[in-house]
């Protein structure tokens, strides 16, 4: 795999999970990365991880503990990266929470929470974060889903929110390609992070 050395990383949701091991690979491979995530401790533990296998010519990690379902949380994380770093390569929309219902049993209040954290806030940090990729011809990674393209029982507000980030990534690829942005995504299925006490549902 290409080295990363010289590139600035941002990465949602990166305590646990598909997050916490991109932010371990990135820092392996010699990128400077900002962090994100709710849960302080165990976002200072992906730090930590990073820490045993961070590159020479990387920076030690910034933590930026945020949530994204608050529209100044967003921006504080994105001025709070390039203050620090002077630039952005890399932004890695990961951040999702998953919720289980059904037609019948999902209120909206469950429906919003969903969308505005799984697309609102990927829709917001991807507009503030063009500017700075345009002058460095980045990159966005969306983290989507199977559900996102396949049809499920028990997962109809996540898979609605999978899908609109799938269309997200495809639309603005079509729009920053010119710019020279990159913009893709991935489509994970249910990823285990710790079999014994959590796993991730992409």
């Amino acid at each position: 795999m290409s080295d990363l050395i010289g590139k600035v990383a941002l990465i949602t949701g990166a305590s646990s999970g598909i997050g916490a091991a991109t932010a371990v690979l990135f820092s392996r491979l010699g990128a400077s990365l900002a962090l994100t995530g709710r849960n302080e401790v165990n976002l200072q533990r992906t730090r930590d991880e990073c820490m045993l296998v961070l590159h020479a010519e990387a920076e030690q990690p910034l933590l930026v503990i945020a949530d994204l379902y608050s529209e100044e949380d967003v921006a504080r994380l994105v001025d709070a990266t390039v203050k620090r770093f002077g630039r952005l390569d890399i932004l890695v929309n990961n951040a999702a929470i998953v919720e289980f219902d059904t037609i019948e049993t999902t209120s909206l209040e469950q429906y919003d929470r969903i969308m505005n954290v799984n697309v609102r806030a990927a829709y917001q940090l991807t507009m503030l974060c063009v500017p700075h990729l345009i002058e460095t011809r980045g990159n966005i990674v969306n983290v989507s889903s199977i559900a996102g393209t396949r049809s499920f029982t028990g997962l109809l507000a996540y898979s609605v929110s999978k899908a609109a980030l799938v269309q997200l990534t495809s639309c603005t690829a079509l729009e920053l390609a010119s710019k020279g942005i990159r913009v893709n995504s991935v489509n994970p299925w249910l990823v285990m992070t710790d079999p014994q006490t959590s796993r991730d549902v992409r």
